[in-house]
């Protein structure tokens, strides 16, 4: 068995313990955040309902920044303020709302765990983390850890990416954060820091310092109401610990949570030297050929044709315009010839390859893929027989296309195409894209 971490990695005193948590919880109570699942944390009466408020919320806001989810949350808890009404929804419905926000598979596996507690457990929320992690798909250590301590005061600890953040500043931890050895150790700390009272608010308290005070870069440790406990700030102000450590104290040996001897202490850093992890590997690069098909509906506005993806993998279920992935370094000829003939299948006709007019080219960055959209257009004169043996399609208007189920890659290309048509019409000369033009810029999701 690996050996125990020294002392000054631990929360090993009792009355400091108390200090700290008397600490952020005044902090907390002064200036947390007024935000929408709090409020219905503390006043919706029904267990369910407060349980599953909460769970909406935690599972918009991983990988997404509370100023984006908050008005997402708002319409999804308007449109199915109960777990009843989520599982009657369709997963359509779920995608349309849940357009732009990214990582569309969490409102996917919401919905099946809603339609689970209503149809297996006769929608009653399970009460604890254990029984939420068991119990529900989709629901992790964190969500469960959340849920049931803010919604049901089990005292029990959190660790996400702004927890990790605090806790390894507040004890000097510079092992690779991401490690599950180095993730366990926080899991213990975060259980025995939390406030047996209170751990629903110390829970809220610790990642609102995390997202407001202690941020990855500048943190703003004057005003850390708990600074006085962090060893990393102490470190900043009295410099480096002297070359010969005591017994308890810890940088040499091998000691599981300290930096590698290969990266010590930069003074320059500050308390940023924590947390550390290891180097990302870079997203993979992907090429997809996408044609905005374009035909006159009957009362003269563009209609464009937009396809569903499969029900599994990258974007599950959300609608796109016709694509096909592409070999990186393909000749721009060859390029087309492909994208004519995954056209014609759609279509039933034969599409000739010269026939696509070029765009240009959208990037858009997903968390682990740059993806770039080869995006042409192709008008239509007529009506188009589409097989029903194929993937759903429909024709949809501007406005349609909007307030569909389609990711923000999608409304890039389609704004790609407008801007490219509004220069056609132009009477500026020189408008015509040349081949290798990005046409809107990158974004994430």
């Amino acid at each position: 068995a690996p050996a125990p971490p020294p002392a000054r990695h631990l929360f090993s005193d009792p009355a400091e313990v108390e200090a700290l948590r008397g600490n952020l919880l005044a902090w907390y109570d002064r200036c947390k955040r007024d935000l929408p699942w709090r409020t219905l944390a503390v006043t919706e009466p029904d267990a369910d309902r407060r349980g599953y408020a909460v769970w909406v919320s935690e599972i918009m806001l991983q990988q997404t920044q509370v100023a984006t989810v908050i008005d997402y949350y708002n319409r999804w808890m308007q449109k199915w303020p109960t777990l009843q009404a989520l599982a009657q929804a369709s997963l359509e419905e779920v995608n349309e709302l849940w357009a732009g926000l990214g990582y569309y598979s969490r409102g996917k596996r919401l919905q099946e765990a809603a339609r689970k507690v209503v149809s297996e457990l006769a929608g009653r929320m399970p009460r604890t983390a254990e029984d939420l992690q068991k119990l529900l798909p989709g629901v992790g250590r964190y969500t469960a850890g959340a849920i049931a301590s803010i919604s049901y005061g089990q005292a029990t600890g959190v660790v996400d990416g702004n927890v990790i953040r605090v806790l390894c500043r507040l004890r000097c931890i510079g092992a690779d954060s991401s490690s599950p050895a180095v993730i366990d150790r926080l899991w213990d700390m975060a259980n025995v820091l939390v406030d047996r009272s209170r751990p629903g608010d110390f829970n809220q308290a610790l990642m609102e310092l995390g997202a407001t005070v202690c941020v990855p870069k500048a943190p703003l440790c004057g005003e850390c109401p708990v600074k006085q406990h962090c060893q990393a700030w102490r470190r900043k102000l009295f410099g480096n610990p002297p070359k010969v450590p005591d017994i308890e104290d810890c940088g040499v040996g091998d000691c599981p949570l300290c930096p590698p001897a290969t990266e010590p202490w930069d003074s320059s850093l500050g308390v940023t030297n924590f947390p550390r992890k290891a180097a990302k590997k870079p997203p993979r690069a992907m090429r997809t050929a996408t044609c905005v098909l374009e035909r006159r509906g009957c009362h003269g506005a563009p209609e464009y044709l937009i396809v569903q993806r499969p029900s599994s993998g990258l974007l599950a279920g959300l609608w796109e315009f016709p694509s096909l992935p592409l070999a990186q370094d393909l000749q721009e000829e060859r390029e087309r010839e492909e994208l004519a003939d995954h056209l014609q299948v759609w279509m039933g006709q034969p599409v000739a390859a010269k026939g696509l007019q070029f765009i240009g080219e959208v990037i858009h960055i997903f968390s682990h893929i740059h993806q770039t959209y080869v995006v042409y257009s192709l008008p239509l004169d007529g009506d188009v027989t589409l097989d029903p043996a194929l993937s759903p399609s429909r024709w949809v208007t501007e406005d349609e296309f909007h307030a569909s189920a389609v990711s923000t890659a999608m409304k890039k290309v389609l704004k790609a195409h407008e801007k490219q048509r509004r220069q056609e019409s132009s009477p500026v000369k020189g408008s015509k894209r040349k081949r290798g033009a990005k046409a809107g810029g990158a974004g994430s999701t």
